[in-house]
């Protein structure tokens, strides 16, 4: 443990092993949670935007990565090792332009459950960035996937808010 009394949450303190994190013992409550990626497509890319999507011979790219992201939020225990396999109540994946001409995706999981859907948010943001990359490729290779981070979360424990700029 550290001097701010935090400790890694999937470390076993008896043997320093991996271990899923054991929530037998906590409350059900409401949980969500809120995760933000964001895509910088470049121009070359950006002109081919009509009517809030990008249209390509493999189908509509942000409708695409909509589906995409649920699908991976859906999926997250079988991505990351100690994540608890979860029943999502809800997802929902927006993605928007913003001004800067930033494709912003937001992925809200919600669950009633013991264990927060933190990975589910951040997992889905993440799997729906990758398939805007993988859709527009074809047109450069020059696109970032800027961030990807916790918005918000409620439930549980404690309620975080990220600090917006």
């Amino acid at each position: 443990m550290s001097d701010t009394g935090k400790s890694f949450s999937h470390i076993n303190p008896q043997n320093n092993q991996p271990a899923m994190v054991d929530v037998s013992d906590k409350q059900i409550t409401k949980r969500t949670a809120t995760a933000q990626s964001i895509v910088i497509l470049g121009d070359e890319i950006m002109q081919h935007l009509h009517d809030e999507d990008i249209q390509t011979k493999k189908g509509p790219v942000f409708q695409t990565a909509i589906i995409a992201g649920t699908m991976a939020a859906k999926k997250t225990s079988d991505l990351i090792p100690l994540c608890h396999p979860l029943s999502l109540e809800n997802c929902k994946v927006t993605i928007d332009v913003n001004d800067a001409q930033e494709i912003v995706i937001n992925c809200t999981a919600t669950i009633t459950s013991k264990t927060g859907v933190e990975m589910e948010a951040l997992t889905g943001a993440s799997v729906a960035a990758l398939t805007i990359y993988d859709m527009c490729k074809a047109f450069s290779h020059h696109i970032i996937i800027k961030e990807t981070k916790l918005i918000e979360k409620t439930g549980g424990k404690s309620d975080f808010f990220a600090k917006l700029s």
